[in-house]
């Protein structure tokens, strides 16, 4: 969400477009009804980049009228740069006279922009894209009740219903669990990918790592038991049982559910974007940042991160630790060769500053730019002079 609005806001300046505040998906799986204003501060984001170009919070009654009858609607080309926007859009925005882009994720190239609008997609990122007070509040809060007790780890545990079942990751997963999220992946029309060969795609890296093997990697890099680890995620496939050998190793397991009270909480539940919002604000302000999948939460708070002073983030290489748990746990390895092998393969991996891969052509392939913004690191003086 944070990435696709960054994205439309250069887009809209670049072209010199007024933007109407972003309206919010409600149809995705987790049927969200937040808008907007329920999750960012819109007077903030309209003020902080008021230098910059206009947004409405809607179309004027003409435009209203006119849309009703008849919008322009379409999907940009994925990945695109500045020109495309220039040469296939800009005429038909001034055609229509309103356009609606319906798609918003990866619309914009992770490289070879001016320097200009990198710089812009970040400071829209880390200045104007302010939560509302009542999320800032209380994700302050949290903050302060987990630094109180020193130190902490934010794991960002991706072992949700949906993420499993999309994915087709299922190791260590029942029979009857795999059928279960077998049978909900064939009942959503919408996903494309329905045969998954789960070993397959575990052996490749594309599956997130399961509660029992985070387990162990956060061992082997040398975490102790008395570790204060905040769990960043919704709802654990398996409930309380799956995180059972997680609390065993440690058991200064926290959640927010657990931190706050369910009055503090009510006003968030059953709105997963906002509960997301204050996982967003704990991670970035954590002490180390461990995701166990580089989905695009994971990314884009590593690349926040970065850009406040390139804080501890360990970014799993889940190909090598796939071959490395595979090794222990079927006993070709002992416990100080695994851990050591764990050690090596992220000791380059702790969000260091370096450049992004750049692979011309497979965008999808090369290194997300809000995962490492490298055109704005060491540069925040910079950002309010730009364009």
């Amino acid at each position: 969400m944070r990435a696709g609005i960054c994205d439309m806001v250069t887009i809209a300046r670049y072209l010199n477009l007024t933007l109407v505040v972003p309206e919010l998906d409600k149809r995705s799986f987790w049927a969200d009804p937040s808008d907007f204003g329920d999750i960012f501060d819109v007077s903030h984001f309209i003020n902080s980049l008021r230098d910059e170009l206009m947004i409405v919070k809607e179309l004027p009654m003409k435009l209203q009228l006119k849309t009703k009858r008849r919008l322009y609607s379409m999907p940009p080309v994925s990945w695109s740069n500045e020109t495309y926007y220039l040469k296939r859009v800009l005429h038909l925005a001034r055609k229509h006279k309103v356009i609606h882009f319906n798609k918003t994720d990866a619309r914009l190239a992770n490289n070879g922009l001016p320097l200009q609008l990198q710089r812009l997609r970040c400071r829209v990122n880390f200045e104007a894209l302010r939560f509302t007070p009542q999320i800032e509040a209380l994700g302050r809060k949290l903050i302060s009740i987990l630094r109180k007790n020193g130190q902490f780890v934010v794991l960002h545990l991706r072992y949700e219903m949906d993420m499993l079942s999309f994915s087709g990751c299922t190791h260590g997963c029942s029979d009857e669990e795999t059928q279960e999220l077998t049978r909900m992946r064939y009942a959503y029309p919408w996903w494309k990918e329905k045969e998954i060969d789960s070993e397959v795609k575990r052996f490749q890296g594309l599956c997130p790592l399961t509660p029992e093997e985070i387990t162990l990697v956060l061992k082997a890099l040398g975490f102790t038991k008395d570790t204060l680890i905040y769990i960043a995620s919704g709802e654990i496939y398996g409930g309380e049982k799956r995180l059972a050998a997680l609390k065993a190793a440690y058991p200064r397991l926290v959640r927010k559910e657990k931190l706050l009270s369910p009055d503090e909480l009510q006003p968030f539940q059953n709105h997963s974007t906002q509960m997301a919002a204050l996982d967003y604000m704990v991670s970035i302000a954590s002490d180390v940042f461990i995701p166990s999948y580089d989905g695009n939460m994971a990314r884009v708070v590593e690349g926040h991160r970065r850009y406040t002073g390139f804080r501890k983030t360990i970014v799993l290489d889940r190909m090598k630790l796939v071959e490395l748990l595979d090794n222990f746990q079927g006993g070709a390895m002992s416990w100080n060769e695994f851990s050591a092998a764990v050690k090596e393969a992220h000791q380059h991996r702790m969000g260091q500053p370096m450049d992004r891969k750049v692979i011309p052509g497979r965008p999808k392939e090369e290194d997300y730019f809000y995962a490492n913004p490298q055109e704005c690191l060491g540069a925040k003086e910079e950002l309010r002079d730009i364009l």
